[in-house]
């Protein structure tokens, strides 16, 4: 489904903020406690190091940090926010949800606040949603976050998917402005598909049991092979369908975001894309995989390091359990 609103407001990224736990696991964490490489690990997915929040912080802790820094960026007062939008799929409680647990440790009083479970996609999705609050002129200033702490969720009995995951929260403020900003969102979902990547209890098909603990059924679900073919094939399909509603090719793209599920994923991607690689950042070798995180953080990155700069191009994508894709096409404001 493409995202179009006719005769309305253009909406711009006018402030970044990110923020990372200071924790650093690298590969040779994993091999001590498992029969693995650290070959192996980075060949499987490029990742090197990721980091961990302490166990005394939870995803919304994470999640205020990024969000202060837009404030003082901006210069605004969280009270001057209109609303906060979490992604995230390890939220710190069912309800209350994450995004309310923000807007209390920031101060926002009376700031309408919530969060949007989409998995790996939840950034688009709540991006989505922010931009078409400030779009039709419903508000003016939408932070929209993905914060996960990814630690919280892994199994880490299995092998295949521990290495994987690391915490981070990364995200913008949205607001109206005179030029194109946010250019075209797409979205898509397959429910069908929604066994294969999945954390299988604690809801109310599956509430937690002792057996359902015992056998770590409260843990993120993988199926690699299937999520790696579904995966590469509805981001580059999502990619080629915004790109061709905004009008651009992938030459005129300066800078290409996917979501960072692991280096093969992405390298196929932007090979089915024909995408010059030099357009392709990447941050998983040094973050891991951060779920809802992981496009807005390297966006954020990408900006602090010099190579994002005003008017760029940027091509961004995902694809997570559900399952969800999405892309979108951005004209850089800052």
């Amino acid at each position: 489904m493409l995202v179009e609103f006719e005769n309305m407001r253009h909406v711009a990224i006018t402030a970044v903020g990110a923020h990372l736990p200071e924790e650093v696991v690298d590969n040779a964490w994993f091999v001590e406690r498992y029969d693995t490489t650290d070959e192996w690990i980075r060949a499987r997915s490029g990742i090197r190091f990721r980091r961990k929040l302490p166990d005394n912080e939870a995803t919304s802790d994470l999640a205020v940090r990024a969000a202060k820094e837009i404030l003082e960026t901006r210069g605004l007062k969280p009270t001057d926010l209109d609303m906060i939008i979490i992604a995230t799929v390890s939220m710190d409680h069912i309800y209350p949800s994450t995004g309310n647990l923000v807007q209390a440790k920031l101060g926002a009083t009376g700031v309408p606040s919530y969060d949007v479970l989409a998995a790996c996609t939840g950034f688009i999705y709540a991006l989505v949603q922010g931009y078409s609050m400030v779009r039709c002129g419903m508000y003016d200033k939408v932070m929209v976050l993905g914060a996960e702490a990814m630690s919280r969720i892994t199994n880490f009995d299995d092998r295949s998917t521990c290495f994987l995951f690391g915490d981070a929260a990364a995200g913008f403020l949205l607001e109206p402005s005179d030029e194109p900003g946010i250019v075209k969102l797409y979205l898509g979902s397959d429910g069908s598909k929604g066994d294969i990547l999945c954390q299988k209890a604690g809801g109310s098909k599956y509430p937690a049991t002792e057996e359902r603990i015992r056998n770590k059924e409260h843990f993120l679900y993988m199926e690699g092979r299937e999520v790696f073919k579904h995966a590469v094939r509805r981001m580059a399909q999502a990619s080629d369908e915004v790109l061709e509603r905004s009008g651009w090719t992938t030459d005129d793209v300066d800078l290409f975001f996917a979501h960072q599920a692991n280096v093969r994923i992405v390298d196929s991607t932007v090979k089915h894309l024909k995408l010059d690689v030099s357009k392709n950042y990447a941050t998983i070798e040094t973050v891991g995989n951060t779920t809802s995180a992981s496009i807005p953080y390297g966006m954020y990155a990408a900006y602090k390091e010099g190579r994002l700069k005003k008017g760029d191009k940027v091509l961004i994508t995902a694809f997570g359990g559900g399952f969800t894709w999405g892309s979108g096409t951005i004209i850089w404001s800052i």
